[in-house]
C-alpha cells in the first residue's frame, strides 16, 4: 500500500479507526451489561464479547506497531513546539501500553479465575494459574485503568480537534482516510 509524506501508511489509517470502532465496542460491551442481571443470558453475552474483542485489541496493536515501525509518522506542518512533541509522544505512549496491557490484564484474569479464554471459536491457553486472589487485583488493576482509559482516549480525540481547528496544523488530515 503506498503511503506519501503528507498522510499515515493506508494501512496505518485503517487500523486507527478500526481500533477505534473495537475499543469502543469493548467499552460498550462492559457497560452495558450492567443493565442486565448477573448470569442472565444477555449479561454473560456482552461479557463474552467484551473478551474477544479486547484480545482483538491486543493483536491489532501489534499490527498497528508494526506499521508505525516500518513507516514512520508524517511530519507536522507548521512544526511543533517541543513540549507538544513531547506531550503527543508521552500521549501515545500511554495510549499503546493501554492497548497491549488491558488485553493481557484480562486474559490474565480469566486465567487466574480458571476460566475458558474465548476468542472466535477459539479457546486460548492460561497465561497462569488458576488464582482467585490474584483474579480479583488483576481486576481491579484492569478497571482502574479501563477507567483511566476513557480519559486518555478522550484527551487524544481533543488533541486531535485542537490541532486541526485552533492550531490549524496537518495533524488530524495525517489521519484521515
Amino acid at each position: 500500500m503506498p503511503t506519501s509524506t503528507q498522510k499515515y501508511h493506508r494501512a496505518s489509517i485503517v487500523l486507527h479507526w478500526l481500533m477505534l470502532l473495537v475499543i469502543a465496542a469493548v467499552y460498550a460491551c462492559i457497560e452495558l451489561r450492567e443493565l442486565y442481571p448477573k448470569g442472565s443470558d444477555p449479561r454473560e453475552l456482552l461479557k463474552h464479547w467484551h473478551f474477544m474483542l479486547g484480545l482483538s485489541v491486543g493483536l491489532l496493536v501489534l499490527f498497528r506497531l508494526y506499521f508505525r515501525l516500518r513507516h514512520p509518522a508524517p511530519p507536522i506542518h507548521p512544526s511543533l513546539p517541543r513540549w507538544q512533541e513531547r506531550l503527543a509522544k508521552s500521549m501515545h505512549i500511554l495510549l499503546y501500553l493501554l492497548m497491549l496491557g488491558m488485553p493481557l490484564a484480562g486474559w490474565m484474569i480469566l486465567s487466574a479465575e480458571g476460566k475458558p479464554i474465548p476468542f472466535f471459536g477459539l479457546e486460548l491457553p492460561a497465561l497462569i494459574p488458576a488464582n482467585e486472589t490474584l483474579a480479583e487485583q488483576i481486576e481491579e488493576v484492569h478497571e482502574t485503568i479501563g477507567s483511566a482509559g476513557y480519559v486518555l482516549i478522550a484527551l487524544h480525540a481533543l488533541a486531535g480537534l485542537a490541532h486541526h481547528y485552533v492550531f490549524k496544523d496537518n495533524t488530524l488530515k495525517r489521519m484521515l482516510p
